[in-house]
């Protein structure tokens, strides 16, 4: 049953049904009005009914289209039965139809003309964001196919919205962006058009039954492979199914590890540049270990064009020293990363920090230590628990050492002292 977005009974007396044809091509308030009027309601009901609309739909209803509010219907099928349907979530998902459309034209222009497809992939011979991009694709596909065949119609489009979104938009038309611009990464550039191809045509049948409008019109623009046969429509194309080869743990782990910097620096940038957020900084990534250092030295590429740095240099602790006049933030407990500003930092607000992420470790630390030291721990907890205890605590300190070095570092540099 679809509910309004207050949980409400739709009712022509309430003013508060919703007709589809309405969100798909949208209406005004007064064509709201209107439909009411046209009803059977009596003068007290039409007022009550016409307050309602005005209430909820002040502006009318956006012209969404049968896509987006197909998209949203499934979605919704998580919550029970019972569907209380927001029409701002329904013009969410009609904005994210333009983003999505956007994103294929984009990926059309660095296709170029005369482009062709190929007929194979071979996922190990390409750069690092190419073969990442397939093995997260072929994850969706197997959750997406999953959830469909267990009729868990709204795991599978939250899967599909996934994809396309954080790691197709958001991370990987970026990470390749480089390779259309730089002569000297010429070779690099013929993989990541053939990645770019195939994750556009496999995620546009991926989505298709959830937004078969939108994926059929960019199908259809999309470029075939030579001496192949052509469906004539994305409808009778098979639906995706895992591919073996394009499944990489590794490379999905060390792209963890870039995202998770990436969203760091970004946070600095945010924190540091109040104003002029777009300005290249240098920064600087200081490695616990020679594993840290060897994973985030040979994406340096990918975390300086996500970051949108101006270079990025790689230390690793014990043979490198923290740059001076740069603010920090914890990647992990393996990786830190620095940022630096031509201007002076705030001292006192990075002392802030460097006092709360103390506290924090301190309580983690009391906590572990308490439970490590309770009466019968070394009896009755098994080995290995008792083993990965010592693991947190030893992290547990190895931080807490790395943030009182940070306090006297900063105080050093800057002449203030900690309160």
């Amino acid at each position: 049953m679809i509910r309004d977005a207050h949980g409400r009974k739709m009712s022509k007396s309430l003013g508060n049904v919703i007709d589809p044809i309405e969100v798909i091509d949208g209406a005004t308030l007064e064509a709201l009005n209107k439909r009411l009027k046209k009803g059977n309601l009596d003068q007290r009901e039409l007022v009550v009914a016409k307050e309602g609309q005005e209430k909820d739909f002040p502006n009318g209803i956006s012209e969404c289209g049968a896509d987006a509010l197909r998209f949203a219907l499934v979605s919704y099928t998580a919550q029970s039965d019972k569907i209380n349907l927001d029409i701002l979530r329904v013009v969410g998902y009609r904005q994210w139809c333009n983003k999505l459309w956007n994103a294929v034209r984009f990926a059309l222009i660095r296709l170029g003309d005369g482009y062709s497809p190929p007929l194979d992939l071979s996922p190990e011979t390409m750069p690092f964001s190419c073969q990442w991009i397939l093995s997260v694709l072929n994850k969706a596909i197997s959750k997406t196919v999953e959830s469909l065949n267990a009729f868990e119609f709204s795991d599978a489009a939250n899967t599909v919205y996934a994809w396309w979104q954080y790691q197709f938009c958001d991370v990987f038309i970026e990470a390749i962006k480089p390779y259309f611009v730089n002569p000297a990464l010429a070779s690099e550039r013929a993989h990541a058009q053939h990645a770019l191809w195939v994750a556009l045509e496999t995620g546009l049948r991926l989505l298709h039954p959830f937004m078969p409008f939108i994926t059929e019109e960019l199908w259809q623009r999309l470029p075939s492979p030579k001496d192949s046969e052509r469906k004539a429509s994305i409808v009778i194309c098979d639906y995706p199914s895992a591919t073996e080869n394009w499944k990489n743990e590794k490379v999905e782990t060390e792209m963890e590890t870039v995202i998770a910097s990436v969203k760091c620096l970004r946070a600095l940038r945010a924190e540091l540049l109040e104003k002029q957020k777009n300005e290249r900084l240098p920064a600087f990534a200081l490695c616990e270990n020679n594993v840290t250092f060897e994973i985030v030295k040979s994406h340096e590429l990918e975390i300086r064009t996500l970051a949108n740095l101006s270079s990025l240099e790689v230390l690793l602790k014990g043979e490198d020293s923290a740059p001076a006049g740069s603010a920090v933030e914890t990647v992990n407990e393996n990786l830190k990363v620095y940022l630096k500003v031509d201007r002076a930092i705030n001292a006192e607000a990075e002392q802030g920090k460097i006092r709360n992420k103390i506290a924090e470790l301190q309580k983690q630390k009391e906590k572990l230590q308490m439970m490590m030291s309770a009466s019968g721990y070394e009896e009755k907890v098994p080995a290995n628990i008792k083993e990965d205890n010592v693991t947190k605590l030893a992290k547990i300190l190895q931080e807490f050492d790395f943030f009182e070095k940070e306090s006297v570092r900063l105080v050093a540099e800057t002449g203030q002292f900690r309160k």
